[in-house]
């Protein structure tokens, strides 16, 4: 299955210089966040494939204009063709705005999301804005990442771990792909495509 993951800057390539072709095989889309509503149902309405989102800590707009077209993952377990995707959006809590969270709140919304009635709920690919602590986050406090990500990388073990929210472009430092254990984790800033 080929996944176009997207977020926090639309892309000119894709959004001003559209061509079919070049994603005429994409199977399904992830945003990880911070994209304007239009942008991701222009890619729902051009590229044939479903499109899963989860907020970004600038996507208050989406309470009253959700991208049409589009389904919100958060704080859910999808299937979609055999594979489980899981999503919390949201960054650290340092303005009080609406996407935002305490480690603490984090890690609760993570127990929860894989606690079941009789075993413990597993999925293949987590979707969040935020990375996860010192697994592609920034240096300042508002681009910090959450250790309940780790924990969950730690627990489940899911083959990608999908992000946003650290421009590649904030530095040198910052890297595209990161291997942690069994997890392979992509920073979609911009866009990328992969294969699962």
């Amino acid at each position: 299955m080929k996944i176009l993951v997207v977020s926090d800057e639309e892309s000119r390539y894709i959004w001003d210089h559209f061509n079919r072709d070049k994603f005429k095989d994409i199977d399904l889309m992830i945003s990880c966040g911070d994209l304007k509503a239009s942008y991701l149902s222009f890619l729902v309405t051009m590229i044939n494939a479903p499109l899963f989102y989860v907020h970004g800590n600038h996507d208050d707009r989406y309470e009253t204009h959700p991208p049409e077209g589009c389904i919100s993952i958060e704080d859910q377990i999808v299937t979609y063709n055999g594979v489980r995707i899981a999503g919390l959006g949201g960054s650290i809590e340092y303005s009080g705005g609406m996407h935002q969270y305490s480690p603490y709140e984090m890690q609760k919304r993570a127990k929860r999301l894989t606690s079941g009635f009789f075993k413990k709920k597993e999925f293949d690919i987590l979707v969040t804005h935020a990375p996860g602590k010192g697994l592609g986050d920034g240096d300042g406090f508002v681009h910090q990442g959450f250790p309940a990500f780790n924990w969950l990388l730690d627990t489940v073990k899911p083959k990608y771990h999908l992000h946003g929210h650290n421009h590649l472009t904030y530095g040198v430092n910052q890297e595209r792909i990161i291997k942690y254990q069994e997890t392979t984790i992509i920073n979609g800033f911009g866009y990328y495509i992969f294969e699962f």
